[in-house]
Order: C-alpha cells, then structure tokens, then sequence
C-alpha cells in the first residue's frame, strides 16, 4: 500500500514510525513532514490545512490511504474532500472531528446525553462572562471554544487571573478567532488521565491508558503547553474503574455522535479526571494526542494498518488488538521560551547516538545538520518492566543530546498523584 501522513510533529513521527513496520505499507509518505520523520518517509512540502492541495496531490499520486492526524484538518474537513475524491482516508469528517473543535458543542453533547464532566457555562459576550465570574469560587477554569494548539485552557487560582484570562481571550484574541467564545468551567479535582480510543462509528476499543504532564515546569508549575512528557499507563486503574469509564464515558459518546447523525471513525481522545464522584471529562480530541502517542504505539503488536482498515470499514468488533506488557515514558525536549517566544536554527547534538528511541517534532534539515525548527523539538522515548524503569531510561537518553537553550522537565512520571 502507498500511505500518506498528513501532519509534521512528534505524534506525525510516531505514526509514520508505527506504519513504516506494517508488512501491509510498500510506500510512505508524510507532508509537510519534518527533520526526523524524513528518516522513515518521503516529505511532500504541502501545508497540512492547505486541503485543495492535499487531497489533489493524494488523488493524483493514486495512494491507497491517506492517514490525517492533527486537528486542523480534520476540523477543516481534510477527510471529507478525500473521501468525495475517491481517496480513502482515515480520521473522522468534519461534522464528527467538532467534538475536538469546538468547547461548547462538546459540553452541549456531554449535558444532552449524561456524560460526567465540569459544570460549566458558555459565552460569546465579554461582559457577561466577567459578571458571571464575580459570582463563582476559585479556582476556576477558563477554556477558547475553538483550536489553540492545546494551550487554550487556562485554570486561575483567583478572580482576577479569571477576568484576565478571559479579557485576553475575548478582547485581546491571545488564540485567534478560537476565543471568540469561551467556555467557564468548575475546576474539578483529582488525577488525569489520558484514554485514546480506535473507533468506527458503532464500536470503540480503548488503547492502554496514559499521562500527559501540560504544564511547562516541573510540579506542574507554570503556562499550559501542547505536553511536556508522557508515561503508560496512565494510572493503576481497577477492573472496575475500567469498566466504568467505558460504560459511562466512552461508549455513551460514540453513541452519542452516532445518534446526532455524527458517527466517528478515528481515534478519539478522552483527557479525563479522577474526581471523588469517578471519571470526569476534561476534553475530546478528535485525533491521537500529542505527546500520547509516542508513549503509546511502540507498545502495539497488532499490525498498525489492520486497526486502521478495520476503523475506515467498520469492523473493529472482529479485530483483538494487542500490546506489550511494558510500561512507557517519553520526556519532551523543548526549546527555551516555549511555549512562548523561542529562536529556531540551534544544531541538534546526539540524537543518533543517545541509546534511544526518538520521535522529532520541531526538527528541521539545514547544511547538512539537524536543527530546531518549533517549540517542542523532540521526545525520547524508553520502555521497561516497571514504570520506574522506563523513566529512567528516557531520561538517560535526554542526558545525551544537546542544543542550545534547550528545556525539558525534570518529573516526568514522577508526578501522578
């Protein structure tokens, strides 16, 4: 099979990684791609939410699969310009990939069909949403409705970070468009927990669970980022616990998106909180996490590409998907500043001869060298019978590689409450 991956970070690497050993993938592509994903596949220099020039490329190249993986595009409605083109594509349509790209419709959806999450509110006017604010405890959380590279979520400690938060969102448009509406939310209280999900419309099988750490310094200290680190599982989950996030949480949605004529084919993401009322949820996304998926998919021993068929064809109720019985960690290696203001171009230094596995994200190809080219540059990635064991290991292999004013924090796993 030919196979193009749409995308360019860290998760897209992981991806083309995972396929790259499927016996079924003969061609692989990855556009736009980055410095490390070049290793394993061929880079198209096409921007992932330039849709026209995508899907056109993808029809007239006669790929046999076109796999979309960040968020953009599935919202922009990637996968349906293939689909109306003839080219078969993984990922969920527009109309379904809305849980991820839109805050209020995904709130609307959980209050409509019972789905435990935050109390919350919506709004769209400034000023009401700062009168609402006067009248609800600290902390609270305050979320941009639309995409913002997952750093649209801000959780103040006081009122005024609360009006502030929601005056940069609202006024000063600190995400764009994406915070044209926002949505006000209880602070719920208890560890996360990260579950991904294959779906195919009717029936979802979640992956092993895992942990993002969001914050950029350790402790969970400082500005929301895209994910700093990530470790399986995510928590040492009963076998009922199990059963109640997918009885009450995971199911119920996909039934959910099927009954409002929305059914999703893809990987779900629920971002979830262990509250003393059971599992919350925190959020969707509508596509694998990013950095989950490096945690998680050098973990699986089924053939990538026959979860992938059975997801497009719906057939993942006659498919046993199975994983290693390893524990996982992968530490974030980030440019300093990220993930605010930061300088590209920085020679990247023992990335080959580190040990380990790394998947690159913000890597690019300059003279010959590889450099940073983004805010989080790359992830080590390392596995082993205990979790301890798998956090030491990846951190061994961030001790070998190097670029200046690099970051990273120190606690990944070490933190999961």
């Amino acid at each position: 099979m030919k196979v193009l991956v749409v995308g360019s970070g860290g998760r897209e690497h992981a991806i083309c990684w995972t396929l790259k050993k499927s016996s079924m993938v003969t061609e692989l592509y990855c556009a736009p791609g980055n410095g490390g994903i070049a290793d394993v596949a061929t880079c198209v220099p096409i921007k992932a939410t330039d849709i026209e020039e995508m899907s056109d490329y993808a029809r007239d190249n006669n790929f046999d699969l076109v796999f979309v993986a960040p968020d953009d595009p599935l919202a922009l409605g990637l996968v349906d310009k293939l689909e109306e083109k003839g080219v078969r594509a993984f990922g969920p349509r527009a109309n379904a990939a809305i849980i991820e790209a839109s805050k209020a419709f995904s709130k609307k959806l959980m209050k409509k069909y019972n789905i435990p999450t935050a109390k919350y509110e919506i709004f769209d006017n400034k000023d009401d949403a700062l009168k609402y604010l006067e009248t609800q405890d600290m902390p609270i959380v305050i979320k941009a409705d639309g995409l913002a590279l997952g750093k649209g979520v801000i959780i103040a400690q006081t009122l005024d970070e609360a009006k502030n938060a929601v005056i940069s969102m609202m006024e000063d448009k600190a995400f764009g468009n994406a915070g044209n509406t926002v949505v006000i939310e209880e602070c719920m209280v208890g560890p996360e927990l990260t579950i991904l999900a294959f779906a195919d419309g009717k029936t979802a099988i979640p992956m092993i669970s895992s942990r993002d750490h969001k914050r950029a310094y350790d402790h969970d200290e400082g500005l929301n980022t895209g994910g700093m680190g990530a470790v399986t599982p995510g928590a040492d989950m009963t076998e009922e616990l199990k059963a109640q996030i997918t009885n009450t949480i995971i199911l119920p949605t996909i039934e959910a998106l099927q009954k409002e004529e929305r059914p999703f084919k893809g990987v779900i993401y629920f971002g979830l909180m262990l509250t003393k009322d059971g599992p919350k949820v925190v959020e969707y996304n509508a596509r694998f996490g990013d950095p989950e998926t490096q945690a998680i998919l050098p973990l699986l021993e089924t053939d990538f590409m026959d979860i992938i068929d059975a997801c497009i064809d719906g057939t993942l109720d006659s498919i046993d998907i199975k994983w290693k019985n390893k524990c996982s960690c992968v530490v974030v290696m980030a440019s300093g500043g990220y993930p605010q203001s930061y300088n590209k171009g920085y020679e990247i230094t023992g990335i080959d001869t580190c040990g380990k596995l790394v998947f690159e994200a913000g890597t690019a190809i300059k003279d010959g060298k590889k450099v940073t080219n983004g805010g989080r540059v790359l992830c080590v990635y390392d596995e082993g019978d205990t979790l301890d064991e798998a956090i030491d290991g990846a951190y061994e292999g961030v001790k070998k590689i190097s670029f200046q004013d690099m970051h990273f924090r120190t606690d990944i796993g070490r933190t999961l409450g």
